[in-house]
């Protein structure tokens, strides 16, 4: 993770969709329930047009330019749609419910998970531009989950009372797959099914830093965020991402943007006339980097003088 551009404005228990580079972020907390959207270039947050009802712990879908934001604290059940300027109305909800997982496009979008009134819920619906349809049940009820994928592939990741907890869907039945490494609620998810992301989070009191990486079978360890955080928002792809805003006892602003295993490596030769040898300057002692050159194939063209 490194750091990115920071939000306009600092929120938490926000939604947010698009990719690293065309990003949008909309809702949340910042002392009150919030209507703000931003978008994003890569590097900068700007304003765009401010959601009809203002609302946290809602849900979001889509792209930059084809957004989608339902549900919200309370039991909102209203439904928007962003053309990458202003937000409309959308078909509304059948179940009003807040702290759910999404998946999905802004013509196909997917909602699992969350609360209902006072319990949490199994239910899943499905939409399709214009309207909610019911889908299968998720397999074990949670909220403050997270999400990635598409409608027919999605994935459900971890959740109040089951934090490990992962299951695929494919567009017809929900399965419980590899659970996570670290257990968490609050957290946030990227990706696709076969190439997921799950970062931040919490359980107990603790914020969370850590990140895992999903193949379609297994979690792996990926890099730490920088601000260890909950109720985050993330979007774009497994490299790259992005995670926005959240919560560390306070609301941040802080953007983080993900590019996975990759390892940058800089670095210059000293090469002795007298003995022959090369030496890698600075001596490198970092195992993930030692790694890498050990695996690199090349040819290094030394001049002497």
């Amino acid at each position: 993770w490194s750091a990115g551009g920071a939000l306009l404005t600092a929120r938490n228990s926000l939604a947010g969709a698009g990719t690293q580079t065309a990003g949008l972020a909309f809702g949340g907390y910042d002392g009150g329930y919030s209507s703000c959207t931003e978008e994003y270039n890569g590097a900068t947050w700007g304003s765009g047009g401010a959601l009809a009802t203002a609302r946290r712990s809602l849900a979001g879908a889509g792209t930059q330019t084809a957004g989608l934001a339902f549900g919200g604290y309370g039991g909102c059940v209203n439904t928007e749609e962003y053309n990458g300027a202003t937000w409309s109305g959308g078909g509304n909800l059948i179940k009003g419910r807040w702290g759910m997982g999404s998946a999905g496009t802004q013509t196909a979008g997917l909602a699992f998970g969350g609360l209902l009134g006072c319990g949490l819920t199994r239910s899943t619906e499905e939409y399709n531009g214009s309207s909610w349809s019911t889908g299968a049940q998720l397999n074990i009820g949670r909220y403050y989950l997270g999400g990635a994928g598409i409608q027919t592939a999605a994935l459900a990741i971890g959740g109040n009372f089951v934090v490990s907890c992962t299951e695929e869907y494919n567009g017809t039945t929900w399965s419980v797959v590899d659970p996570l490494a670290t257990g968490r609620r609050l957290l946030a998810g990227a990706g696709t099914q076969n190439a997921g992301l799950a970062f931040g989070g919490r359980d107990g009191s603790s914020h969370f830093s850590c990140t895992e990486e999903y193949n379609g079978a297994s979690w792996s360890a990926g890099g730490a965020l920088l601000t260890a955080r909950n109720s985050l928002a993330g979007a774009g792809t497994q490299t790259p991402a992005i995670a926005i805003g959240g919560y560390d006892n306070n609301a941040v602003s802080c953007t983080e943007e993900y590019n996975g295993g990759t390892v940058s490596l800089t670095t210059t030769f000293d090469y002795s006339n007298s003995t022959g040898k090369t030496m890698i300057i600075p001596p490198i002692t970092d195992p993930l980097i030692l790694g890498a050159l050990w695996n690199y194939r090349g040819t290094l063209i030394i001049s002497s003088g």
